[in-house]
């Protein structure tokens, strides 16, 4: 039997911001315990809740069968580019505003739209194409060559951190794209969950005693690997409602990608760039330097063009069996 990708795109873009919201909510929380606890430690507590909340998922949508998988190669392959997106873009957070973290990580759409053309074979044409050099050099200007790591308050592998993180998190949306035809949306959150515990299980065997933090160590680098504790009074209902929120994030960006077109979803994923302005404001009270303001100005403007163009191409489509018949 042949699968083909579903398009519901009205679906696919309530799911998407819904998604988003709650990634702001992960970041602006994995923040705040970044100070006092380590990434992997957190990663697994946050994780072991989140798959426990997605097997629910997975029985309300069709029973154990559908952890069956043909492909498990490319969905291990999905799981590694969330891992290293989320270790990435978290090692960043640690040492940089939210904002600007959040900021540098948007590129992830850009790359969608181009890796799109490779992967999935969908047409971008040289409009859009153009649109996304803009957004390029949005985050080129976030990185302010011009100025030395001192003044940036950052190394400059630390700014790097966010756009790897956008790059793999970019090529695994897509594999949700590829694989969403045969996979539901609770059976890969499962898989992503389940590498996730994995990973931060071996980072503890390997370094959870603290034996790898060195005197003077960079903020990510202790973040990394400084040595589990037990989470304090109010830190273990933060943990718990990272979790819970961890299963809302997986589901809805894997219905997202397996409903709507990657090039039609992805642009939505830019409402987190004002919420993560927010929440650095509201809770750290951090605001975005001007090169910042000026990159999400860019990488904003990219995106909605994008978004738009792809809307007039599709009404385009519509009407063209009609315009034939006449």
């Amino acid at each position: 039997m042949t699968h083909t990708p579903q398009n519901r795109a009205g679906l696919a873009i309530a799911f998407v911001l819904a998604g988003v919201f709650a990634i702001s909510i992960n970041d602006m929380l994995i923040k705040q315990l970044s100070g006092g606890y380590p990434l992997h430690e957190i990663v697994f507590i946050r994780s072991g809740i989140g798959i426990l909340f997605s097997l629910i998922l997975v029985q309300i949508e069709g029973g154990w069968a559908i952890l069956h998988t043909t492909r498990p190669g490319l969905h291990l392959l999905r799981g590694v580019m969330v891992v290293v997106s989320n270790m990435c873009f978290f090692l960043a957070l640690a040492a940089i505003p939210l904002a600007d973290a959040t900021a540098l990580f948007f590129a992830a759409p850009l790359f969608i739209t181009v890796l799109s053309i490779p992967i999935l074979k969908e047409k971008v044409g040289l409009p859009r194409l153009s649109a996304v050099f803009v957004g390029f050099v949005g985050v080129i200007v976030m990185q302010r060559p011009w100025e030395g790591a001192e003044s940036i308050g950052a190394s400059r592998l630390v700014l790097l951190m966010p756009i790897l993180a956008a790059l793999t998190y970019a090529i695994n949306q897509l594999m949700t794209r590829l694989l969403g035809v045969q996979s539901k949306a609770s059976a890969m959150a499962v898989y992503i969950q389940g590498t996730f515990v994995i990973v931060s299980l071996g980072f503890f065997l390997v370094a959870g005693d603290g034996r790898f933090v060195s005197p003077g160590a960079s903020t990510s680098l202790v973040f990394l690997l400084r040595p589990w504790i037990w989470p304090a009074g109010q830190d273990m209902f933060l943990l718990v409602g990272l979790g819970l929120n961890s299963a809302v994030i997986g589901y809805c960006l894997a219905q997202a990608y397996r409903l709507g077109d990657a090039a039609t979803v992805a642009p939505f994923e830019y409402i987190g760039l004002p919420l993560a302005v927010f929440w650095g404001w509201m809770i750290f009270t951090d605001l975005p330097v001007w090169e910042v303001w000026v990159g999400i100005a860019l990488i904003l403007g990219s995106g909605l063009f994008v978004y738009l163009r792809e809307r007039q191409k599709a009404r385009i489509l519509a009407r063209t069996p009609n315009q034939i018949q006449r």
